[in-house]
């Protein structure tokens, strides 16, 4: 028994050793066949490495929060509908290039959906990157400055979803402009982005002062997107009617 668990170990059969002894306690109070205790023990292996598969694309994706879908608030008087969730929940929307955008004002949940989203896509073992727009143009610049553009360009386009945090938070320069229209170019083929914004798309020209560059932006994304312009009560509205009517419940 310890020579097969420290062979496990060497070949790194993580998910046979952790379950060794239960299957075959398994075996022995259920009189299991050697193919079933195998089927067992590869079983164990195969779940081992999908967790820690999705484990390892939660971690690479940089999501700043782990929301939960189930814990969106629908009772907070909101212009976005269950149905509306549940059709960007389905992800049937995933490698067909497009563009999910979230268009509200701050504090209606745009970055919670998304990286309730986000968190969705990993599990379904889609890769996934959480940038806030202000993190993406710095890197941008840090790239450019040590010669490593390339490289980040890679890492930008190669995600099945990117998430873009808070679009229209600083304005652009004509270089970051024409690099993020190539990114979103390049993505548009098979990959999908998720951008948060209090813009809407028509005042996109207001952070993008090139205007060609603006009409090239808005032209790839506008025809495939899927817009969901959220308005009503912010959360912090929300928290702050639930407190009071729980302090009239006292």
């Amino acid at each position: 028994m310890a020579q097969v668990k420290n062979l496990m170990a060497e070949m790194k059969l993580v998910g046979m050793l952790a379950a060794l002894e239960e299957t075959l306690r398994q075996a022995e109070a259920e009189s299991l066949s050697p193919t079933e205790v195998l089927d067992l023990l590869v079983q164990a292996e195969y779940d081992f490495r999908e967790k820690k598969k999705v484990e390892n694309k939660i971690k690479a994706s940089k999501l700043k929060l782990k929301p939960e879908i189930e814990d969106f608030d629908f009772t907070a008087k909101r212009t976005i509908t269950r149905t509306q969730v549940k059709d960007l929940y389905s992800l049937n929307w995933m490698g067909k290039g497009r563009v999910v955008l979230l268009i509200g004002p701050t504090g209606i949940c745009k970055t919670f959906l998304a990286q309730a989203l986000g968190l969705h896509a990993c599990r379904k073992n889609y890769s996934t990157l959480f940038l806030t727009i202000t993190d993406f143009l710095e890197n941008l610049l840090l790239a450019r400055s040590t010669a490593t553009f390339l490289k980040y360009r890679e890492k930008i386009t190669k995600p099945d979803l990117l998430i873009l945090d808070d679009f229209g938070a600083r304005k652009f320069n004509s270089t970051e402009a024409q690099d993020l229209c190539e990114i979103i170019e390049e993505r548009s083929m098979a990959k999908s982005t998720i951008i948060t914004t209090q813009l809407p798309i028509n005042h996109w020209k207001e952070v993008i002062p090139d205007p060609v560059i603006a009409d090239s932006i808005i032209d790839r994304i506008k025809h495939s997107a899927i817009t969901l312009t959220i308005e009503g009560d912010t959360y912090r509205k929300v928290l702050a009617n639930k407190l009071a009517k729980e302090k009239n419940l006292k």
